[in-house]
């Protein structure tokens, strides 16, 4: 099991590190009490569960507390292999980001926010210089933050990479509200309206057969994966961690299944994770 301490400066990512590596893969965990850590990691690391990866997010509120402190918190972690990675932060950009979200400082209390900032890297250094990985935001942007966990804690091939979603709908219905792409294949020959294939789907070998009769299908295919070959690397500079392709056809049972189908099967032999959904299949 590999298990990750996010921790850190308030105000430096954390919280945003931990949805990345749940988007990852990670079981995560934020803020846990002291005094749970070390029943959580016992839990975690079991037999009995199925948990591979897990983060757990700690901060100063929970580190600077009566007898709690960095050292227990060593002293409970040795027990248990783990990472820590330490999300830093200049004091300016700490300062600006509590006067634009206007919350306090945890250590601040009554005082400035230069105060709490202060105490906190100073009660925070011993962590700080056992850290596995010390990761300064000063300057990052979401993606870069994105992409630099990717590369420390993406321990699969695919893992960092983006996930395709390939979804036929009917028009008639209504677009899918999470398409990023939607492709309309209305002016393909439609099976509808041959008997023999009116009530069956794009699952079939028979209504394929129909739909893609022409070249017109074939070259709508060709079109439609340069752009996608085109596009998805750059959504994964982008930090994407989903796009939803969304192919449609009048009534979601015929052209845009048999061509949602085709797409997948394309991606299915990339280095694309890609799943194929068919939303309207069963209406009529």
């Amino acid at each position: 099991m590999r298990f990750v301490i996010v921790t850190g400066m308030s105000g430096s990512g954390k919280t945003h590190a931990l949805k990345m590596l749940e988007d990852l893969g990670y079981f995560c965990v934020d803020n846990l009490p002291l005094e749970l850590v070390g029943k959580f990691a016992e839990l975690a690391g079991s037999s009995a569960q199925e948990y591979s990866k897990v983060a757990l997010g700690l901060d100063v509120r929970s580190l600077y507390k009566g007898r709690s402190s960095v050292d227990d918190f060593l002293e409970i972690m040795d027990e248990y292999p783990h990472e820590i990675l330490f999300l830093d932060c200049a004091e300016r950009t700490l300062v600006r980001r509590y006067k634009a979200s206007r919350r306090m400082h945890p250590l601040a209390k009554n005082g400035r926010i230069e105060d709490g900032i202060a105490l906190e890297r100073e009660y925070l250094k011993a962590l700080r210089e056992c850290a596995d990985y010390v990761v300064d935001t000063s300057d990052l942007l979401t993606r870069q933050l994105q992409e630099e966990l990717s590369r420390l804690f993406a321990t699969d091939a695919e893992e960092g990479n983006l996930f395709l979603s390939i979804l036929s709908f009917g028009y008639k219905y209504g677009i899918p509200s999470d398409a990023d792409l939607v492709f309309d294949v209305r002016f393909l020959p439609n099976p509808f309206y041959v008997d023999e294939l009116k009530h069956k789907t794009g699952n079939e070998k028979e209504v394929q057969d129909y739909v893609c009769q022409t070249g017109e299908a074939d070259d709508f295919l060709h079109r439609a994966e340069d752009l996608l070959d085109y596009l998805l690397p750059r959504y994964v500079a982008e930090g994407k961690r989903q796009l939803m392709v969304c192919v449609g056809c009048t009534g979601g049972r015929h052209r845009s299944v048999t061509m949602a189908n085709r797409l997948a099967d394309y991606y299915s032999e990339s280095s694309w994770p890609v799943s194929v959904l068919h939303r309207d299949i069963t209406r009529t």
